[in-house]
């Protein structure tokens, strides 16, 4: 048996082991305290231990921006294409979908398979590139909901005059530079700049680091089995929205293999698959602040229970595309290849507007209010994917 084959199969042993043990989650505190240790824990750790087998360059600091870029180039076409999806520019839809387009969680969706499949030096670079995306979700995407929600309220005080907002992004400047994975890459190109590596540490330090990233592929992949869920409202809905962002992603792949010179087959696939990560919670959480924000009587800006469900859809979907691309390997690695896989994905969403009409149908609002209280308390009640 093909061993990329091989190893793909175990991977969905073990997401299908994860699905069967949903019953003995007792609630989703369980799932949630899962999810922290993966993020906080094992995942820096494994980024830490990769970084200090690689050579730093100047060349890798470019990474973050072109993530950012591929964030933007997400976004714009988000705001250009919705609408000719069946959202109505200025909805809470619309807007809901605009947030969560353009967002990237490669810590969940990505980085497992790409240490499986591509190795140590692949992991660390998509590590730095996810610095970019880290700005984005953080702070832009926070200015962007900011400023719909003051717009909604139809004022005229300017963002930076509310010392409230001020503390705000302060606290997400502080937040981004707190979290376990950008500690663990800023300690990691430090070493590497002293000339100091993984064996340059205490060997108990040296060992618990590795030991912590053997962990990683098998409990992330439990996870994705144990926080699958399915709605089957809004499902098609949902899916033309992931399978355009797919499509685009793809194609953008695909235009950076044309443009950049020859790389390695591992850089390729990484290019390739990075795009393809799941949507980020952190829209969600910046929509979920907003909507607590808001009065009774105004409109919602944004759709939390759309967004629950787009964040439940995207992790499988974005673990069914890197497992199909890494498995295939190397044909992959061509333009020729990823361009009409591309189009493939456009056409999908295309074929559903054409055969619906949606492009010259109202679209269906769904502005419900949580059941129990504010968008605050839904959280508590339902688990964010990615």
């Amino acid at each position: 048996m093909n061993p990329a084959l091989q190893k793909t199969l175990v991977f969905l042993l073990l997401i299908a082991a994860g699905y069967f043990l949903q019953k003995k989650i007792n609630g989703k505190q369980d799932l949630k305290g899962i999810k922290v240790l993966i993020l906080s824990v094992v995942l820096p750790a494994t980024i830490f231990v990769a970084l200090l087998k690689i050579k730093i360059s100047a060349e890798l600091l470019l990474l973050p921006v072109g993530a950012l870029a591929l964030n933007f180039i997400l976004f714009y076409a988000a705001k250009k294409a919705l609408p000719q999806l069946g959202f109505t520019t200025g909805t809470s839809d619309f807007r809901t979908m605009v947030m969560l387009i353009p967002s990237l969680a490669p810590g969940l969706s990505c980085f497992p398979f790409v240490m499986e499949y591509l190795g140590d030096e692949p992991l660390a670079i998509a590590a730095l590139a996810d610095v970019g995306n880290k700005v984005f979700v953080l702070i832009i995407l926070y200015l962007i909901a900011m400023n719909w929600y003051y717009g909604q309220r139809a004022t005229t005080e300017a963002f930076s005059g509310n010392p409230d907002r001020k503390e705000k992004l302060k606290d997400l400047g502080l937040s981004l530079l707190r979290e376990p994975v950008n500690l663990v890459i800023v300690a990691a190109i430090l070493m590497l700049s002293f000339g100091l590596n993984i064996s340059s540490l205490p060997g108990f330090l040296e060992t618990t680091a590795v030991r912590l990233a053997a962990l990683m592929t098998p409990i992330v992949l439990l996870f994705i089995g144990m926080a699958v869920r399915f709605e089957r409202r809004e499902m098609t809905l949902i899916l033309r929205v992931l399978a355009f962002r797919s499509g685009i992603a793809f194609f953008v792949s695909g235009i950076a293999l044309l443009l950049l010179p020859a790389m390695a087959p591992a850089m390729v696939l990484l290019l390739v698959i990075f795009p393809q990560s799941a949507v980020s919670f952190w829209p969600f959480a910046h929509m979920s602040a907003v909507e607590g924000m808001r009065g009774e009587k105004d409109k919602p800006v944004f759709n939390v229970d759309l967004a629950l469900n787009v964040l439940a859809c995207s992790l499988p979907f974005a673990t069914v595309i890197i497992l199909t691309v890494l498995s295939c390997g190397e044909f992959f690695t061509s333009a020729l290849t990823i361009l009409p896989l591309g189009a493939a994905l456009l056409v999908v969403p295309a074929i559903f507007v054409m055969r619906n009409g949606i492009s010259s149908a109202p679209n269906v609002e769904m502005e419900k209010q949580p059941a129990n209280g504010s968008p605050a308390m839904e959280i508590e009640k339902k688990v964010a994917v990615s």
